[in-house]
């Protein structure tokens, strides 16, 4: 039986990072994970051995520019050997800004999404872009002794539309019926989880990812809840990294952030950097949102 998982995010919003801790756990075999590794049945083992270096050394993920795109498919295996192929689209995250504001979707990615069963969508847990409402940002520019009396009108832009309402309306674009003159996904997925990655950043909130997702992303939440398109979903909060990496520079914007680095780094087992919340339980095996997809 094989089963297939699509990767889907923004730019930055962890899909890299991801793909780097996964390809590190599944050949470092350092600490138990559901699955384990099988074949790369698609993409340049040399690309994802650069990834899993650059994590392992805590450097940041480059961000994958347009025109470099790289295709990642490989199967990893249950206990019964039972076969999930795991297609990971490294391409530029404007391929995905795309679908949001130009209402078009490149072959590769509509290709990848068709054959899947399942979904996986990043979203920065420390990164969203919420609502601003008139009264609250009136509110402000008064308390900051500003005049509001002479506002120009901001026209409406697709780019600078809250998180939430891009993420809904690519989940909705996926269950698209045909319609006349256009071309819908058509998209099989039935599963999807939401990866609230970056979680270290905000775990100290001390909420769960699902009262996370209700309180930062409600239309998201509100939206899976209803049911409307049939979504069967589940969230987890993921620290792929553990903590703040080096940039290129090797630069940090405050010492804490440089303390938190380097015990990162004393940590003997990369494999425990790795933190994935859910379902009342925290580990380090990123392959269990991909069983709950599978099952």
């Amino acid at each position: 039986m094989e089963n297939a998982v699509v990767i889907l995010g923004f730019p930055n919003s962890g899909k890299t990072t991801y793909l780097a801790a996964l390809w590190h756990l599944v050949t470092s075999k350092s600490v138990d994970t559901a699955l384990r590794f099988g074949t790369l049945r698609n993409g340049d083992n040399s690309h994802l051995n650069a990834l899993a270096n650059r994590w392992e050394r805590g450097l940041i993920q480059k961000r994958t520019p347009i025109g470099s795109d790289q295709i990642v498919s490989m199967s990893l295996l249950d206990i019964n050997n039972n076969s999930v192929q795991i297609n990971f689209p490294d391409l530029s995250g404007e391929y995905y800004i795309r679908m949001w504001e130009a209402r078009d979707c490149s072959p590769a990615v509509s290709n990848l999404i068709q054959a899947g069963n399942g979904i996986l969508l990043f979203i920065h847990a420390d990164n969203i872009e919420s609502p601003q409402w008139v009264v609250d940002m009136t509110d402000l520019a008064q308390r900051a002794g500003l005049e509001t009396d002479d506002l120009e009108e901001i026209a409406w832009n697709a780019h600078l539309a809250p998180t939430q309402v891009k993420i809904v309306d690519i989940l909705q674009l996926l269950k698209l019926p045909p319609l006349q003159g256009l071309q819908p996904l058509e998209a099989p997925p039935k599963k999807v989880v939401v990866m609230l990655s970056a979680w270290d950043k905000v775990s100290e909130e001390g909420r769960t990812p699902e009262t996370f997702l209700a309180e930062y992303l409600p239309l998201l939440d509100q939206y899976l809840r209803h049911g409307h398109d049939g979504w069967d979903w589940n969230v987890y909060g993921l620290s792929a990294q553990g903590g703040d990496y080096e940039t290129e520079n090797n630069e940090f914007l405050t010492n804490s952030q440089r303390q938190k680095f380097d015990e990162l780094m004393m940590e003997a087992n990369p494999s425990r950097r790795i933190k994935l919340v859910g379902n009342d339980r925290i580990s380090h095996d990123l392959t269990e949102p991909l069983i709950w997809l599978m099952n």
